[in-house]
């Protein structure tokens, strides 16, 4: 019982916790148990969690819930259960069951204030203030480790720092089969960086430029050195001026390179959709 009152009651105070009621015996709860487990993961909510009790093994607990029938499930929130169900139900309903719990708490605080953290950091990211989002993003990643968004926006600052290493690091903690947004662009991202490699002096490079601007190659390289230092404007305008010059040069790396740095900045964002629109205009004309 103190685990139960512990686990269960005292935990209910700050979240919803679903207790599923089972036995080693019972195929329906073999089969209910993944269902509610992927309709857990699928709202995302750190506040709802789950604790399973086999009735054989815990009958006091069992007798006082008057437990009679398996699998048996119950949500309990403020020390006390709010709804539940019996017997086994298809995904369908056990994932409304857990939206409607997930109703019951209300706003996320915590969500609240990390959203409006990182959204702080990607706009000092975007005006250049590259430094002062890392510390930011640094610090989130390190109080929410399960969140691969806050690592992939911590990845993005580092490498605008040209801290390549710190951002690969950061990549290193996202799972493979994590696929928010914020991922893709860091993924995105890094990719450029790869791709980009030791690269030469932009100024170099653009009095190469300026002396032969039919050098497409040296154009690349500058496009790859400005995007080695974070210059989106400038990777994109050596970019376009290939494009518009020989728009399948090299197979179309330039192209290429130009629509991964937009999806690396996001597809929403103001500037890809201006970059984008600049690009339709020299395919189209």
């Amino acid at each position: 019982m103190d685990r139960f009152r512990r686990d269960v009651l005292e935990a209910s105070l700050s979240g919803v916790v679903i207790v599923r009621f089972t036995a080693s015996w019972c195929q329906p709860c073999r089969q209910l148990a993944p269902v509610i487990d992927r309709a857990i993961a699928a709202v995302g909510d750190r506040r709802v969690s789950q604790v399973v009790i086999d009735i054989d093994e815990n009958r006091l607990i069992a007798a006082e819930m008057r437990i009679q029938s398996v699998p048996t499930v119950y949500a309990f929130l403020g020390g006390r259960p709010v709804d539940g169900f019996v017997g086994a139900r298809s995904e369908r309903e056990v994932k409304l069951f857990v939206e409607k719990l997930v109703q019951m708490l209300g706003p996320d605080a915590a969500e609240a204030d990390l959203e409006a953290e990182l959204e702080a950091a990607a706009a000092a990211l975007a005006s250049g203030k590259a430094a002062e989002a890392a510390e930011t993003l640094g610090a989130l990643a390190q109080r929410f480790p399960e969140r691969p968004e806050v690592a992939a926006h911590y990845a993005r600052a580092l490498l605008a720092l040209g801290n390549r290493e710190g951002a690969r690091a950061a990549m290193a903690a996202i799972p493979a089969e994590a696929n928010h947004p914020a991922v893709q662009q860091a993924r995105a991202a890094f990719e450029l960086a790869q791709a980009a490699g030791e690269t030469g002096d932009p100024a170099q490079l653009a009095e190469q430029v300026a002396a032969n601007p039919a050098d497409l190659e040296a154009r690349f390289a500058l496009a790859q050195a400005e995007l080695g230092r974070g210059n989106r404007d400038r990777a994109a305008d050596a970019l376009l001026a290939i494009i518009a010059a020989e728009r399948d040069w090299a197979d179309g790396k330039a192209r290429e390179t130009l629509l991964k740095l937009i999806e690396s900045v996001g597809l929403g964002d103001p500037w890809s959709v201006a970059t984008r629109r600049r690009l339709r205009q020299i395919l189209f004309a």
